[in-house]
């Protein structure tokens, strides 16, 4: 039975405690010091469940080497034949301390058509970055993109704590008119600090506890787009972009709720449709 992100932290950290920052072969080639980490994620998510190859089915895309470990994009696409029978999607990173990103669990809202969701994440070492979708059948499909990126974990907030503080749970939800399959595409922005509690406070020394958003639902018209359980590694001031089927005129609804249990809502309107 596959444990969610936020379930999953504690050993998450513990697989990441043996590993080390990542080193370059004699060859230019990458290498991270546990290769194997993946073996023991797999089976605290997935337990002993086929995992098929996802090739044609899902792209991952992620930039080879990362301009900044700590906002890393990447973008997952599915095709309408295939995307139809998802029902969820999970990101891992290997090598993080909580490796298990997300897990976004799909509504009606979703749509029949392709499938796209875009977001930023902090990687913390080299490592494979995992996008493994589990359709109505429960069948389980992944691709695997690697990614140069080290430092993202700890490296520091970008803001100010008391001004990161003042705009916590600020919010903007666009629309607008999607593609020629019938789907639109939408954004969510939340203004939250997202601490992963591995990062020195740059004026104290100390290591702020991690408090990040482990909650997020995604509605319009009344039907679910997706819900998520996310962990420390979406990047500070969450982002996410993504397709769904529905009106964009209509009001869309997102609720959101942080590891410490505060609630944080918004919603799109006319000017941003």
């Amino acid at each position: 039975m596959r444990k969610t992100a936020s379930g999953l932290l504690g050993s998450a950290i513990l697989i990441a405690a043996m590993s080390v920052s990542a080193l370059a072969a004699d060859d230019g080639s990458p290498t991270v010091n546990n290769p194997g980490a993946w073996t023991d994620i797999r089976k605290d998510a997935f337990g002993s469940r086929e995992i098929l190859d996802g090739a044609g089915k899902i792209t991952l895309e992620a930039p080879k080497r990362a301009e900044d470990a700590a906002t890393v994009p990447i973008t997952v696409r599915m095709p309408a034949p295939f995307a139809a029978d998802v029902k969820s999607l999970t990101l891992v990173i290997d090598q993080n301390p909580s490796p298990v990103v997300a897990t976004f669990n799909y509504g009606d809202a979703a749509g029949t058509g392709e499938r796209m969701l875009a977001t930023r994440v902090r990687i913390d070492q080299y490592s494979d970055v995992r996008a493994i979708a589990e359709t109505t059948d429960n069948k389980l499909y992944m691709t695997t993109v690697f990614v140069k990126a080290s430092g993202g974990c700890s490296a520091p907030a970008s803001k100010d704590p008391e001004e990161a503080a003042k705009e916590m749970g600020k919010m903007r939800v666009k629309t607008a008119a999607g593609k020629e399959d019938g789907s639109e595409v939408a954004q969510v922005m939340l203004k939250h600090p997202n601490t992963s509690g591995m990062a020195m406070d740059q004026i104290t020394h100390a290591y702020p506890p991690a408090r990040f958003i482990d909650k997020l639902s995604v509605t319009t018209g009344g039907k679910l787009i997706f819900s998520m359980e996310g962990g420390i590694s979406i990047s500070e001031d969450p982002n996410f972009r993504f397709t769904y089927q529905g009106n964009p005129a209509d009001k869309m609804d997102v609720k959101a709720e942080d590891s410490e249990g505060t609630q944080f809502s918004g919603h799109s309107t006319p000017s941003q449709s």
